[in-house]
Parts: structure tokens; sequence; C-alpha cells
């Protein structure tokens, strides 16, 4: 009886101290892990700040393109006038805004200015 009981102590701290080396083997392997996850995820993260670095003009100027976009389509969609009615208005603003800016460059194109316009 006091062999059996030897043996199963000693198959009982075996199977302990195999457990043991698995488990830290299981932890570096886990740590290796995180730590190459950690290390892709800051990389990501850089990448994403220099996406959003306000170097992008092009980025900048599409995505206010883009929220012009959907600002005009919300517009068109939520107004309470007819179509025609709102194509209407709509060329009566572009031919505004173009007699304007033909008034801008016409008015800076007639000669060099002299500071003496208001007098």
């Amino acid at each position: 009886m006091n062999n059996l009981l030897k043996s199963v102590l000693k198959t009982v701290v075996y199977i302990l101290e195999q457990t043991e080396d698995t488990a830290g083997e299981v932890r570096h392997r886990v740590s290796k892990g995180v730590n190459r996850v950690s290390d892709r995820m800051s990389d990501l993260r850089d990448q994403a700040q220099d996406f959003y670095s306000p170097d992008h003009t092009l980025r900048n100027v599409l995505t206010f393109v883009a929220g012009v976009g959907v600002g005009v389509a919300t517009a068109v969609l939520f107004a309470p006038a007819s179509g025609d009615e709102i194509r209407s208005q709509i060329g009566e603003k572009v031919h505004d805004i173009r007699d304007r800016v033909r008034d801008r460059f016409s008015e800076s194109s007639a000669g060099p200015a002299t500071g003496t316009e208001g007098e």
C-alpha cells in the first residue's frame, strides 16, 4: 500500500511538472502573439495618423466635395418645391454666381490697383 501511494504521488508530481512546463510554453506563445498584435496595431495607428494628417490636400478636397454632394442630394430630396422650381432656382443661382465671378475678374483685370479707388 505504501508503494502504491508513493507511485500515485510521483505520478501526480510528474503530471504537475508537465502541466507547468506546458503552461509556461502556452504563456510564452500567448505573450509573443500579444506582442505581435500590439506591434501591428501600433503600425496601423501610425498609418492612420499619416493618412489623416493635414498634409493630404487631395484627401481633404475629396472629403469636402463628397460632403457638398451629400448636402446637395439631401437638399434636393427634402426640398418643399417641385423639381421644375428647384431646377429653375438652381439655374438662377448658377447664373448669378457666374455673373459675380465675371464682374470680379473684370474689375481685377481692368488694371493694377492703385489704392485710390475709395477717394
